[in-house]
């Protein structure tokens, strides 16, 4: 049986952390969250596509933002208000070689599909 290489991942018990706002920030977790920023590596599956994610300025959204960057494809991103955490999902996105368009969104936006008044 071969040793294969595992990253460096925190172990358990975590510290407690809360944050007082919702949606969280990433910035102040401890530790950092893996959102695949040097861990997963693409293969081109999503090749000149163009990808829609809501929440992808941090957490699972995140990774996934930089998954399918890695995948080959463009990726925009909507998100409340954690302008940071969307910049650097941005970073991560274009250091892949893909575009990143990202779009604040506010809770109380009316963009309901079809709504002609």
């Amino acid at each position: 049986m071969t040793d294969t290489a595992q990253p460096d991942y925190p172990r358990a018990p975590m510290p407690s952390q809360q944050q007082d706002r919702r949606p969280g920030l990433t910035a102040p977790m401890n530790p950092q969250p893996d959102h695949g920023e040097s861990t997963y590596k693409g293969s081109g599956k999503l090749k000149d596509k163009i990808a829609l994610i809501t929440g992808a300025d941090s957490g699972i959204g995140r990774a996934v933002a930089i998954a399918y960057a890695r995948e080959g494809a463009d990726v925009a991103i909507a998100y409340l208000d954690e302008h940071d955490d969307a910049k650097e999902t941005a970073r991560w996105v274009e250091q892949a070689g893909r575009r990143a368009d990202f779009r604040e969104q506010r809770p109380d936006d009316d963009q309901t599909e079809g709504d002609s008044s």
